[in-house]
């Protein structure tokens, strides 16, 4: 249901914008192009025309990238309520709800879409470093008590080797500081949005950031042309006669 609530509050925000912007372009161009006769109505329906076909291109683009954000890069698809991004090794970094708290998978040893505590899976982690094959965390075991709250602390520590998907659990920081050590490790945990932001993000949402934002422009750049042609037109002609 929070997919379904932001999809249609954006929805409803993208036509009430692209409404106002066809009243803008559209009186716009209407001004400027005033005593005007070749090419004027059409200048003036385009420019209405023009927010709502950008609505409906944002639209396609976010489905476009929604399909492969989920589909072939398993990562978010950028709205709603759940984020979950890949970790090295095919592990998974997942957040509901809220972004304080997640869990850290092995989503190749779950069966259902919920994710179940294993030795290859932590949850509650509020604190992640991911450091080659290990992946080191800190957790709070009531995380789930405090949900929402913005409250919470870390009461317990872990090192995760995704090698061999076992995970070691330790009492204080300054235990998982000795073992990640000895294993090469000064560890530097972050929160874990921190984590997720820095795996979620890839070359696709550049691509595809690009592509939903250069045609819209390329098309207000075509209209400006288009006004500015009509009214050198109406000046070239005045000098002729």
């Amino acid at each position: 249901m929070g997919l379904l609530f932001v999809l249609l509050f954006w929805a409803g925000a993208g036509c009430v914008l692209a409404a106002v912007g066809s009243a803008i372009l559209g009186l716009t161009t209407y001004l400027l192009t005033r005593k005007l006769r070749s090419g004027r109505r059409r200048a003036i329906v385009a420019a209405v025309l023009l927010p709502p076909t950008c609505l409906v291109w944002a639209a396609v683009m976010f489905v476009f990238q929604a399909v492969v954000n989920e589909g072939l890069l398993n990562r978010d698809l950028g709205a709603g309520d759940t984020w979950h991004a890949p970790l090295p090794n095919g592990y998974q970094v997942l957040m509901i709800d809220v972004t304080d708290q997640g869990w850290v998978y092995n989503p190749k040893s779950q069966k259902d879409s919920i994710v179940v505590t294993r030795e290859d899976s932590v949850s509650g982690v509020r604190e992640l470093e991911v450091a080659d094959r290990y992946i080191l965390g800190g957790t709070d075991s009531k995380a789930f008590e405090q949900l929402g709250k913005g409250k919470g602390q870390v009461d317990g520590y872990f090192i995760l080797d995704t090698d061999i998907g076992k995970r070691t659990e330790f009492q204080s920081y300054d235990s998982l500081r000795q073992n990640a050590l000895q294993i090469g490790i000064d560890p530097h945990l972050q929160p874990i949005n921190d984590v997720y932001s820095k795996y979620r993000f890839s070359w696709f949402d550049v691509f595809a950031g690009l592509v939903f934002i250069l045609p819209p422009i390329a098309a207000v750049v075509l209209l400006g042309v288009w006004i500015v042609r009509i009214r050198r037109r109406r000046e070239m002609t005045s000098l002729a006669s």
